[in-house]
């Protein structure tokens, strides 16, 4: 089941997010709020989007590329990510995804949760209808959006999707941490839940992105993956995020199961502050 999901979450910048295991260094677990955080990173309107590159026998291929867009509903934030690969990357593997994930503004918790993964063969749909108070998740999956099954559980919580987790843990107060701290989540995925945990590393200064002569200052995180179809054992993944009010991740590096991946913010527009962890 593990490998499935993993097989179904392999666009770089989405996966990288999500695969999050235990480590061997010793760290401090850091308790939040599971059920309520204060949205004070990003706005409706904010548009972000990734170039990926794949690396093969020594050689960087550009792949594709992943927009995130946060459109105001009101009451509610959608979440929206979809995710391309180059024509001339196709020769090699072809994918077409998208997330959407709309999340109420007082919690920050997911309503309802998309995903149309189209991945070479593999082509999946997935709906999760959450009922945060009675918690309990109804999950809609098949091949399409029209020919689905239904399954309805019981959750252990307030509980995240995979998308709505990206904007939750981007306003944790990581000023309060120290170095290895790492702070438990959870988010219902596939029918099941999956524990999580986020490893802060500290600021690290001036990271340069690849392809471009940027400069920027971050917070690093090293997650460690679970092994499965797209990532080895014991494999090392860097996270960078803006060392700024806004929190956007800059870029994401990890070895997987054959090769290795990287995304690079490529250009982004209507963020909530200044984007003050850039340099040049």
């Amino acid at each position: 089941m593990r490998n499935k999901i993993l097989r179904w979450m392999c666009f770089p910048i989405v996966c990288l997010f999500f695969s999050f295991a235990d480590s061997n260094v010793h760290t401090n677990t850091v308790q939040i709020e599971p059920c309520y955080i204060e949205n004070t990173t990003f706005k409706g309107g904010e548009t972000i989007t990734y170039k990926v590159y794949y690396n093969w026998n020594f050689i960087w291929l550009s792949a594709g590329e992943v927009t995130f867009n946060i459109n105001d509903l009101g009451n509610q934030y959608k979440m929206t990510a979809v995710g391309k690969t180059y024509k001339s990357y196709e020769w090699f593997f072809k994918l077409d995804d998208k997330y959407v994930s709309n999340i109420d503004k007082n919690s920050m918790l997911p309503t309802v949760f998309e995903r149309n993964v189209n991945e070479g063969k593999v082509k999946f749909y997935e709906k999760i209808v959450f009922d945060q108070g009675n918690r309990s998740a109804t999950t809609y999956y098949g091949e399409n959006e029209n020919s689905t099954k239904t399954l309805v559980k019981k959750m252990d919580g307030c509980m995240h999707d995979m998308m709505s987790i990206l904007y939750f843990t981007r306003n944790i107060d990581y000023k309060k941490m120290t170095v290895n701290s790492e702070v438990p989540i959870k988010i219902f995925l596939d029918k099941e839940t999956w524990p999580l945990k986020i490893k802060y590393k500290g600021e690290v200064n001036n990271i340069k992105l690849h392809g471009t002569d940027a400069k920027y200052n971050a917070l690093k995180f090293m997650p460690q993956v679970v092994a499965g179809n797209v990532f080895k054992e014991n494999t090392a993944m860097s996270v960078y995020v803006s060392n700024d009010g806004n929190k956007i991740p800059i870029l994401i590096e990890s070895p997987v199961s054959v090769g290795s991946i990287k995304a690079v913010l490529k250009n982004y527009s209507g963020l909530r502050h200044n984007f003050d962890s850039k340099m040049q």
